[in-house]
């Protein structure tokens, strides 16, 4: 059984801040909801720039232990020079090993070898490094390719949707990843508007179609939904969540973080049919409802604004 079973939320305004290439969302209560202990192992199905994960394995003192998982070939560089450790080695190290793989091959990959670990993360947010290099093509704010691909190697780029794909494909995309209620008229304008090169066109494109001023950008739920398409995310997470729960041990934590209402909604269903008293439930759910960013961290990190954290323990092994 885990040694913190509370599902009282811990003090976000505490939240210590690293200054580091990536600041990590909700660090503070992450740490809670996994409670790492020494000799513990950690896995981190999307480690990014190593932030949660460097805390982590401070407290766990078991760098051999830990699993590090990032599709992004930059930040899986970057974890190997943080933990000093040789990305995709055979070679046994006293760091941890770190994958170059989407979460969802990785998790294929650690159940086929019957792997199990007591601490599991997945920050399924686009980091900021993303967000904040024009040339990754995240960015409604500033102008860069039609990229949006965590995985570089991978074929299909937001170019590839917004130039190749049909109107009904475009209208269907938007409607069921971006929610966007001019879907149609969204789809409309970018079919008139083709070859659509950079990310500043798109977004002006669809701020025609919302005219006025709102808090956020107009242009919002359309890249939202081009990228969750690009990296094929809901689909990813609803394959692999289950799996997650077997790579548990008995006692095992696991902490998930979602930033928009599609990822968390599946996190909670599916963490929901796990848990309770029936006979065949194996986790115990330690957040009866997510858990936010408190106030202090958001004057830090703004981006912690949509984040919610949802958090389990296993019960017993199926």
């Amino acid at each position: 059984m885990p040694k913190k079973t509370s599902a009282s939320q811990p003090s976000s305004d505490s939240t210590d801040i690293p200054g580091d290439l990536h600041t990590p969302v909700l660090l503070q209560e992450v740490l809670h909801y996994l409670d790492p202990q020494t000799g513990e192992t950690y896995l981190d199905l999307t480690a990014g720039y190593g932030g949660h994960a460097r805390k982590v394995l401070e407290q766990t003192d078991n760098p051999a232990g830990a699993v590090l998982i990032d599709r992004d070939s930059y930040a899986v560089a970057e974890l190997g020079k943080l933990f000093d450790s040789v990305p995709e080695s055979s070679i046994p190290s006293s760091g941890p090993t770190i994958l170059h793989a989407d979460f969802l091959s990785a998790t294929e990959q650690l159940t086929q070898q019957g792997r199990q670990f007591d601490c599991i993360l997945a920050d399924l947010g686009v980091s900021s490094p993303h967000l904040n290099n024009a040339i990754r093509g995240f960015s409604i704010a500033q102008d860069g390719p039609l990229d949006m691909r965590m995985d570089t190697s991978q074929e299909i780029s937001a170019d590839t949707i917004v130039n190749g794909y049909e109107e009904s494909r475009l209208i269907d995309i938007l409607e069921r990843y971006g929610e966007e209620p001019k879907a149609r008229s969204v789809a409309r304008a970018i079919m008139l508007a083709r070859p659509v090169r950079t990310t500043g066109e798109l977004s002006r494109i669809v701020s025609r179609v919302w005219p006025g001023h709102s808090r956020v950008h107009p242009a919002t739920r359309t890249f939202q939904a081009v990228r969750i398409a690009v990296n094929q995310e809901l689909d990813q997470i609803e394959k692999a969540l289950p799996l997650w729960i077997n790579l548990l041990t008995p006692g095992g934590r696991i902490a998930i973080v979602s930033f928009q209402s599609l990822e968390d909604r599946l996190v909670k269903n599916l963490l929901s049919e796990r848990a309770g008293d029936r006979y065949d439930s194996d986790i115990q759910l330690l957040t009866k409802r997510p858990i936010t960013a408190g106030s202090t961290e958001l004057v830090h990190n703004p981006r912690a604004r949509s984040a919610k954290l949802r958090a389990a323990v296993k019960t017993k092994n199926k």
